[in-house]
């Protein structure tokens, strides 16, 4: 009796064309290939399709399948004839299969290499996205079996297949012919195809978080019949919160007569809820975990956030628990959030969820938050809480998501959702490890140009249930990759959440020119000294004495305002004591008017120990419900991120109950009433709402960071009683000049980020390239073996295929041969030791330069091996003399996580002993290359230091761009090494290189669309 394995010919099954996939409207399905054991399975799916699906598949009426036509769509050899299966709770939900045909349209094999293609979708799925998926995977197959294009045929009638053929972005051609249109269409991607892709990534990613974040019935599961407990504390955070859905508590000990608990109503099961749940927050131990997973899916639930811990964090029986847990919920096609999760907030009006932890809801802003441990979630929750004018109390959370051991929704998925979310400006994330580092370059640059992204980035080995793809890149170069990508990249909670301030109200500065103004000479000068160590361009503080009065501090700051010299102010202020000197309101209020008044450059305030300052900045800018019905939205605010070492002012909220003596006026005048006569018209045009791209003028205009976060003054009695202020423009206030200046400075790197990346390059294309040449090669070469590292002839023909000279190096294994090799070079030459402890190290001693004879050329052999050893140690060669210039390193990497990646410094201690290399992703563009010369801390000396000549960094970028071109072309070309690279006055010399070839890792970002593996 033949076994399913042994009816299954030609060839094994192939489990890696399985796969996970997210569809349209945020649900999940299942792709694997048809086998002969899904004979039940298919003929059950064919029989809940509609007799109008049938016709559409078959041109005839076909109500059910004969025993042959079940036989033929389930034994596939997997290479001429494929059978694709979407399934959800193991049933199908939708079938593709392409069969090989020849050019006579009749079935053939290789080197044929067209196939039909044909679809069958259930009523029930359609318009989910199924079928568009299922192109991608059944695509992917063919380009792996050697087909390269498809052909299909439809009738006119059937819109919604055609359209998923013509919507696919895939070269095609179209015809009409006996009342069926043909379609024809090759399967290499194009630009068009892998953009469309990806839009159907970020809409169906988005969809599934939204999903989560915004359901409209939640259940509980785990709630105990006693107060206390998590599933307790999570039911009355929900209903506290003000929830306005379905709120359903479910326990499976609860008696069977019990009704209600804390007034909402309890169930045994999941099962036993009329109506659909769309979210299940299961708080239940480990083990009875998988129980309620069955009982979410089959009540429809659609996600599920597990607070349970004792999963991959504990150990290898707690890994496999959370693998099944991953596959047991994606059966049912649910999204899960942890486990080990502290939950997720999402303060919009109409959601108000609070399904966490966190005993109190945020009020509702602009930000929106990840983290990934439930630990640093709780503290950076509890740290913006207790400043009563922190990112809480002023700017808000829109939504927070921590997402525990992110075994299946991760950070990239909620930077899916984040990318077009109306109701965020500004995002914030602690990440202790990147599962994706290629696509989260990817989505954070496109999410960077919308709106900021502020990351901290854990440093160490990823934490215990994190799955991590592995990297061999330093710490510091995937951070800067993601600084490439445009990420606001910080290394501690204090600094994101500064960074988050000033971003989150304030306009991004046009350039790094920051004036400096206070009532402290020695704070200024400190403040002027960091801004130089950050980069920035400071001019002269300016003091206006420890006796300066609120209206002072106006004028200043107004006139630095106006002042076309500086792109951003800082203001700093100490306390003063004595008759005249400004209250906090009231030096508040000066600020506020001030800058009300040009709305076109960022205001930061640099104050010590200065009491109330704080509140009475950030007093009318809460979004949350004002304390009283009176007051004017004019007050505009400013922030203070907290004192470090010192009392903290009170919150405001606790200022108001207690009449705290830092309590600010009832009524402040308006920026209009304040202003001077010339500057009333700008004030008078603050008080109207204003569009985020008016914020910023000039050639170099850029939105706010936080779009959407204009200067907004209007009177609070017609913002409406659920209202608050109506966005007042924010001043953040920091504690210590290193905290400013550097938030400052992340601001200005970013804004000439966006600048940047709106005039983006281009690859330059060279003619002399021999792309086939250089394939041909790769091919020959790697036909000797998996992976190697070629000989130097080999290396030189490679590279110069892509127009890059190596400068000849002839062993020299005794002074006669030197002699010979210097003749056929032409004096003068270099002789050096190429041993692998002397390669590179001429501060050893192992390299003599300029030798203008024989004479000279005989001694320093005899030198060098009387120094070194043997001519069989040192191995010595004998080079033709370059030009004098600067010595540079060049390298090409490609990492299995990050992909292709380029690195610039200059050679010996600066690269090796100071780290100082610069770093960009394959493909460079020109505008990229051109960057990464001058990224280095080192690369004055490129450009004339100290009165040397200038070299040419033209020809060192040309450089950059043409080993790019090879990398990206020749993705087995896995590793390149440039060095030393002498960049003189004219030209460059490539002295050393070295290259390693392997078959290329896989690139699951040009292939379909899928979800992390489990």
């Amino acid at each position: 009796m033949q076994t399913s394995a042994d009816r299954q010919d030609r060839h094994q099954y192939p489990a890696h064309w399985e796969a996970d996939v997210v569809l349209r409207d945020g649900g999940t399905a299942r792709i694997r290939p048809i086998t002969v054991d899904d004979a039940d399975r298919l003929v059950s799916f064919y029989e809940q399709v509609s007799d109008e699906s049938k016709y559409y598949r078959f041109f005839a009426p076909y109500p059910r399948l004969s025993a042959k036509d079940v036989h033929r769509f389930t034994h596939h050899d997997f290479v001429d004839r494929v059978g694709l299966a979407a399934t959800i709770g193991g049933e199908f939900i939708a079938t593709v299969r392409y069969d090989r045909v020849g050019a006579d349209g009749m079935p053939a094999s290789a080197p044929a290499d067209e196939a039909e293609v044909a679809f069958l979708v259930q009523d029930a799925h359609q318009g989910r996205g199924v079928a568009s998926t299922l192109l991608e995977h059944i695509a992917a197959v063919a380009r792996e079996r050697g087909i390269r294009r498809f052909t299909a045929e439809v009738l006119p009638a059937n819109s919604k297949m055609i359209k998923v053929f013509t919507d696919a972005g895939y070269t095609q051609k179209r015809s009409f012919e006996d009342g069926v249109v043909r379609l024809e269409f090759d399967l290499e991607p194009t630009d068009r195809s892998l953009a469309v892709q990806r839009a159907r990534e970020q809409r169906a990613e988005a969809r599934s978080v939204r999903r989560l974040l915004a359901p409209g019935s939640v259940a509980v599961v785990g709630v105990g019949r006693a107060p206390g407990g998590v599933g307790r504390s999570v039911l009355g955070n929900m209903r506290d919160a003000g929830f306005p859905g379905r709120l359903h508590a479910v326990n499976a000990a609860f008696p069977e007569d019990l009704k209600e608990v804390d007034g909402v109503p309890a169930y045994r099961s999941v099962r036993d809820i009329e109506g659909p749940v769309d979210l299940a927050v299961v708080a239940v131990p480990a083990e009875r975990v998988p129980e309620v997973v069955d009982a979410c899916g089959e009540h429809g639930v659609q996600g599920l956030v597990v607070l349970a811990a004792g999963y991959a964090e504990s150990g290898p029986e707690g890994r496999e628990r959370q693998r099944a847990l991953v596959r047991h919920a994606r059966a049912y096609g649910m999204r899960l959030i942890g486990p080990n999760a502290f939950g997720i907030i999402n303060t919009a009006a109409g959601v108000s969820l609070n399904a966490s932890l966190a005993p109190e809801m945020p009020r509702p802003g602009r930000i929106g938050m990840f983290a990934q441990s439930g630990a640093i979630g709780i503290a950076l929750l509890s740290r913006l809480h207790r400043r009563g004018g922190g990112v809480t109390g002023v700017t808000g959370v829109s939504t927070f998501v921590s997402s525990g051991n992110r075994a299946d929704v991760s950070g990239n998925d909620v930077l899916q959702y984040w990318y077009d979310d109306p109701d965020t400006d500004v995002v914030l994330m602690y990440l202790e490890s990147i599962g994706n580092p290629r696509k989260f370059t990817r989505l954070s640059r496109r999410t960077a140009a919308a709106k900021p992204l502020v990351v901290v980035q854990g440093a160490g080995s990823a934490p215990q249930g994190h799955a991590v793809r592995a990297t061999r890149l330093p710490h510091a170069t995937v951070s800067a990759l993601l600084r490439q990508a445009g990420v606001i990249r910080v290394d501690t909670i204090t600094e994101l959440v500064d960074a988050g301030l000033l971003l989150a109200r304030q306009p991004l500065p046009a350039g790094p020119r920051v004036a400096i103004l206070g009532n402290s000479e020695s704070l200024g000068v400190l403040t002027y000294d960091r801004c130089l160590a950050e980069g920035l361009r400071p001019s002269r503080p300016l003091d206006l004495t420890t006796g300066a009065t609120a209206e002072d501090f106006h004028r200043a700051l107004a006139r630095a305002l106006a002042d076309d010299t500086s792109d951003a102010v800082v203001v700093t202020a100490i306390p003063a004591i004595g008759e005249g000197s400004p209250a906090d309101a009231e030096l508040a209020e000066a600020l506020r008017s001030a800058a009300a008044a040009a709305p076109g450059k960022p205001v930061l305030v640099v104050h010590v120990e200065l009491g109330g300052l704080a509140e009475a900045l950030s007093a009318a800018a809460s979004t949350g419900p004002p304390a009283t019905g009176r007051g004017n939205a004019a007050q505009v605010a400013a922030t203070a991120p907290g004192t470090e070492g010192g009392a903290h002012p009170p919150p405001l909220s606790a200022s108001l109950e207690r009449g705290d003596p830092h309590r600010p006026a009832e009524r402040l005048p308006t920026a209009e009433e304040v202003a001077p006569e010339g500057a009333r018209g700008a004030a008078r045009q603050a008080t109207t709402r204003t569009h985020p791209a008016t914020r910023q003028s000039g050639a170099d205009a850029l939105p706010p960071a936080g779009a959407g976060a204009g200067l907004e003054v209007g009177d609070l009695d017609g913002a409406g009683a659920g209202g608050g202020t109506v966005g007042d423009r924010l001043i953040p206030a920091y504690p210590a000049a290193e905290r400013a200046v550097r938030a400052l400075a992340e601001a200005v790197r970013y804004g000439e980020w966006r600048r940047e990346s709106g005039r983006p390059g281009k690859v330059p294309e060279y003619e002399d390239i021999d792309e086939k040449g250089a394939a041909d090669l790769i091919s020959g070469l790697l036909a000797r073996g998996q992976g190697l590292s070629i000989n130097e002839a080999d290396t030189c023909e490679l590279l110069g295929t892509y127009g890059i000279q190596v400068r000849r190096a002839i062993p020299a294994t005794g002074p006669e041969a030197a002699v010979d090799a210097a003749r056929a070079l032409g004096y003068p030459v270099a002789l050096k030791a190429t041993a692998p402890h002397l390669r590179h190290r001429a501060d050893l001693g192992g390299v003599r330069l300029d030798l203008a004879d024989e004479e000279q050329l005989r001694r320093a052999y005899a030198e060098l091996t009387e120094l070194f050893g043997p001519p069989g140690e040192l191995r010595p060669v004998v080079q033709a003399m370059a030009p004098r210039g600067v010595d540079t390193v060049v390298r090409a990497v490609i990492d299995p996580a990050a992909g292709a990646v380029l690195s610039f410094g200059l050679a010996g201690a600066p690269s090796q002993l100071l780290g100082d290399m610069a770093h960009r992703l394959v493909p460079v563009t020109d505008r990229e290359a051109t960057s990464l010369v001058r990224s280095i801390r080192t690369a004055p000396l490129l450009f004339g230091w100290r009165g040397s000549t200038p070299v040419d960094t033209p020809a060192l970028e040309e450089l950059l761009l043409r080993l790019s071109r090879l990398v990206d072309d020749h993705p087995e070309v896995v590793a390149v090494t440039l060095e030393p690279v002498v960049v003189a006055q004219h030209g460059v010399s490539v002295l050393g290189a070295t290259v390693r070839l392997a078959p290329p890792p896989a690139r699951d970002d040009l292939g379909p669309r899928t979800m992390p593996a489990y």
